[in-house]
C-alpha cells in the first residue's frame, strides 16, 4: 500500500509482512526527505519504524494510550495517524510540533520533549484507569534512545511493580541517547561480545538458542497459568509449602541470570521478555499481543532491539550520533559532519585552555558532549570528561561531591534541562557554597524546538539563588574571559554563564568587560539608557543608532553580571530621564525588574521599561521573528524608549 494511503492506524492492520516491510521502506524516505527540507530529529525516528507500525497494528490507539519518552521519536507516529501532509511545515511557526503535541491529535496523549518522564505518566493514567475516571483500555509506554538512564524513569518503574499496576512497558534500546547511552542496561554489545557474534563458539549458540526458546515460553499465557498453578501447588504442600516455593523461585532466577539480561526489572516487580528484535514485524506483533494477555496480571516490560539511523547509511555511519538530529541537508549525500559554532565553539575552545592551565578543572554533561561542545575537552582530556547520562539531578550532586573533593566542575547542559536539577542546584551546590561553575548553553529563545527547549527560566530563577553569581557574555570573546573569571570566583561558590543558541557576536580585544563588571559601549547626553542583556546588547545598540538619526544620544550598557548587578551600571542608568532594559530571559522576577528596583531607589525620577518573555508557553518558529513580536528587537527598544519619554 502506497504511503499516501495511510491516513489512520487502522489503514496497516489488513497489510501483509511484505507490505508492510515495502511500507517501512517508503515510510523512512519520507523522514529523510522532511528532515532534510525542514531540519529535525532523524535517526531516532529511522529506528522506530517497525516499532511505531507493529505498536499500531497491535494496539487501537486512541483507546488504547500510546505514550513516548522521548517524544523526539514519535515522527512515525505522527505519519500513521494522519499528519503527513503537515510535514511540510516540520518545527514551522503554526506547523508541525517535532514532539507530540494535544492540539494536533487524539493520538498525542503527552507532550513529551524531556526524558524519563513517561512511566510516570503511565503510573498515573493507570490509576485513574483502576480507579473508573478514565475509559482506556491498554496504557502502553514506550521508553528508550536513552530515556533509561534518568533517574525518573526508575523511581516509576519501582512504584510500577511495587503497585502492580497494569501498564505495557516497551523498552526501545538502541544503545544511544544523544550520544552513546551511558547504562549497563542496554544491549550494546562489547568488542568482544561484537567478535563472539561473528564467530560464535557452539556453548554460545545453544545459550542463544535457549534464551529465544525461553521468551517465547515466557510470552506464552498458557506456560503462564501453568506457572502459576504450580506456585499454587509447591506453596500448599505441607510443612514445606514456603521452602518449595522458594526453591522455586531461586531456579527460575537461576535460568533467566544464566540465559537473558540482569534481571533487574522483575526484582522490581515487573515481568520482562526479550530482548525482541525490533525491525522483525512478526516477532514485534507476537509479542505485544501476548504482553496485552500477561498484562493482566501486572506490569511488563518488553525489551525491544533497535537500530538508530537504520536504512540510511549517513546515519548508520555517523558514529558519534547516527544523525540524531540535523539540519537542513541535500538527502542525496547526507548532512555535513556536525561542528559546533557561535558560542559553543568559543566555550569548546576556552574550556581547554582553562584545563590546560587548571589540573583541578572537570567537565561533566548530561548525555550531550557534542552539543555542548565537549567532545574536544573529551579527546583532549579523557580522564577528566564525564557523561552521565540523561540524569541531570545527578549530574548536579556529582559535581557537588567533585567540588567538595577539591575539584574544580563545569557542569555544560542545555538551560531547559537544567529546570529538572532546580532542588540539587540549590540546595546540594549553593548550600554549601561549592565552587561549581554551570555554563548553559541554548538560553534564551531557542526557535523551531518550541516550548519545552527555549530557555527563559534560568536567570530569573538562578539569581534568587543565594550566592549564585549568573553571568551572560554579549560575544564570543566575552564569554572566553567569563569562563576564566568564573572559575576563580567559584573559590566563593557557585556561578552560572548562560549563552544562546546560533551565531555569535564578535568584538575586538578591548571590548569585552571583566569579572563582576558591567561594560558601558556607549555614552550619552542623560536622557536614555539602554540596559542590554547578553545577546540584546547587540539590538540595544542597533537601537541607540536609530535613536540617534532623531537626535537623542543614548548611553548603552552591557549588563554582563546579572547577579549582583555592577552598582556602578545603576547609578549611571539612574541619571537618565528614560531607562530601559531588554533580556531574552522571562519579564516577571526577571533581571529587569532587579535592575528597575536598584535604578528607582536612587532616583524616582527615572521612567524604567522592562522588556523581556512573557509568562507563557512560547511556540516554536524563528528565534528572531519570535523576539521581534514580543518588542525584543532594536524597533522594539526604540518604541519602549518612545513610551518611556511620553509618560
Amino acid at each position: 500500500m502506497p504511503l499516501h494511503q495511510i491516513r489512520q492506524p487502522a489503514d496497516l492492520r489488513d497489510l501483509s509482512y511484505p507490505e508492510l516491510t515495502e511500507l517501512a521502506g517508503e515510510i523512512r524516505d519520507f523522514i529523510v526527505r522532511a528532515v532534510a527540507e525542514n531540519a529535525g530529529h532523524l535517526g531516532s525516528n529511522l529506528g522506530v519504524v517497525e516499532l511505531t507500525m507493529a505498536l499500531h497494528r497491535v494496539f487501537h490507539s486512541p483507546e488504547d494510550r500510546i505514550l513516548w519518552d522521548t517524544g523526539h521519536q514519535a515522527y512515525v507516529h505522527k505519519i500513521v495517524t494522519g499528519r503527513q501532509q503537515q510535514f511540510e511545515s516540520l518545527r514551522k511557526a503554526g506547523g508541525l510540533s517535532g514532539y507530540p503535541n494535544r492540539e494536533e491529535s487524539a493520538h498525542d496523549v503527552i507532550e513529551n520533549s524531556h526524558a524519563s518522564t513517561v512511566l510516570s505518566y503511565a503510573y498515573g493514567l493507570s490509576v485513574a484507569r483502576e480507579l473508573g475516571t478514565d475509559p482506556v483500555r491498554h496504557i502502553v509506554a514506550v521508553i528508550g534512545d536513552g530515556s533509561m538512564t534518568g533517574g525518573m524513569a526508575y523511581e516509576a518503574l519501582n512504584n510500577i511493580g511495587h503497585s502492580n499496576q497494569r501498564v505495557i512497558i516497551v523498552l526501545n534500546d538502541n544503545g544511544r541517547s544523544y550520544a552513546p547511552t551511558i547504562s549497563k542496561l542496554t544491549a550494546t554489545p562489547t568488542e568482544r561480545e561484537k567478535a563472539q557474534v561473528e564467530h560464535p563458539s557452539l556453548p554460545d549458540r545453544i545459550q542463544e538458542k535457549l534464551s529465544h526458546s525461553l521468551t517465547n515460553i515466557r510470552l506464552n499465557p498458557v506456560y503462564v497459568r501453568r506457572q502459576r498453578r504450580l506456585e499454587q501447588f509447591l506453596r500448599d504442600l505441607p510443612y514445606v509449602g514456603a521452602q518449595a516455593e522458594k526453591g522455586m523461585d531461586a531456579f527460575k532466577a537461576a535460568v533467566r541470570e544464566f540465559l537473558q539480561p540482569p534481571s533487574f526489572f522483575e526484582a522490581l516487580g515487573v515481568r520482562y521478555v526479550g530482548p525482541v528484535d525490533g525491525h522483525d514485524f512478526e516477532a514485534l506483533e507476537h509479542s505485544f499481543r501476548n504482553a496485552i494477555e500477561l498484562s493482566a496480571e501486572g506490569p511488563i516490560v518488553v525489551h525491544v532491539l533497535t537500530q538508530k539511523g537504520r536504512g540510511y547509511s549517513p546515519a548508520e555511519d555517523d558514529d558519534e550520533k547516527h544523525l540524531h538530529d540535523a539540519p537542513i541537508f541535500d538527502p542525496a549525500v547526507g548532512p555535513p559532519p556536525a561542528v559546533v559554532t557561535g558560542y559553543t565553539q568559543s566555550f569548546a575552545e576556552a574550556i581547554i585552555k582553562e584545563a590546560e592551565l587548571d589540573p583541578r578543572l572537570v567537565a561533566i554533561t548530561a548525555a550531550m558532549p557534542g552539543p555542548t561542545g565537549l567532545l574536544p575537552f573529551q579527546a583532549r582530556f579523557p580522564d577528566r570528561f564525564f557523561d552521565v547520562g540523561i540524569a541531570e539531578q545527578h549530574a548536579v550532586t556529582g559535581a557537588a561531591g567533585m567540588a567538595m573533593g577539591g575539584l574544580r566542575p563545569v557542569v555544560a547542559v542545555y538551560s531547559t534541562f537544567l529546570n529538572r536539577a532546580w532542588d540539587q542546584v540549590v540546595y546540594d551546590v549553593a548550600l554549601h557554597r561549592l565552587p561549581v561553575v554551570f555554563c548553559l548553553d541554548r538560553a534564551g529563545i531557542t526557535g523551531p524546538d518550541g516550548a519545552s527547549h527555549h530557555g527563559v527560566y534560568d536567570m530569573a530563577l538562578l539569581s534568587k539563588v543565594p550566592g549564585m553569581r549568573v553571568l551572560a557574555p554579549s560575544s564570543a570573546e566575552d564569554l572566553q574571559v567569563m569562563l576564566h573569571d568564573a572559575i576563580g570566583l567559584a573559590d566563593e561558590g557557585p556561578v552560572v554563564i548562560r549563552w544562546p543558541r546560533g551565531a555569535a557576536h564578535h568584538v575586538g580585544e578591548h571590548e569585552v568587560g571583566v569579572g563582576l563588571l558591567a561594560r558601558r559601549t556607549r555614552e550619552g547626553d542623560g536622557s536614555v539608557a539602554l540596559l542590554g542583556v547578553g545577546k540584546m546588547l547587540v539590538e540595544a545598540e542597533k537601537a541607540a543608532a536609530m535613536l540617534a538619526e532623531r537626535g537623542i544620544d543614548a548611553t548603552v550598557w552591557d549588563v554582563r553580571s546579572c547577579q549582583p548587578l555592577d552598582p556602578a551600571m545603576i547609578a549611571d542608568a539612574a541619571r537618565h530621564r528614560a531607562v530601559v532594559t531588554c533580556e531574552d530571559g522571562i519579564r516577571e522576577g526577571g533581571i529587569g525588574f532587579a535592575i528597575a528596583d536598584q535604578v528607582t531607589a536612587l532616583s524616582c525620577e527615572s521612567r524604567v521599561k522592562v522588556l523581556g518573555i512573557p509568562a507563557k508557553f512560547i511556540p516554536q518558529g524563528s528565534a528572531e521573528k519570535i523576539l521581534a513580536q514580543m518588542g525584543l528587537d532594536a524597533a522594539g527598544i526604540v518604541a519602549a524608549v518612545d513610551a518611556a519619554l511620553d509618560a
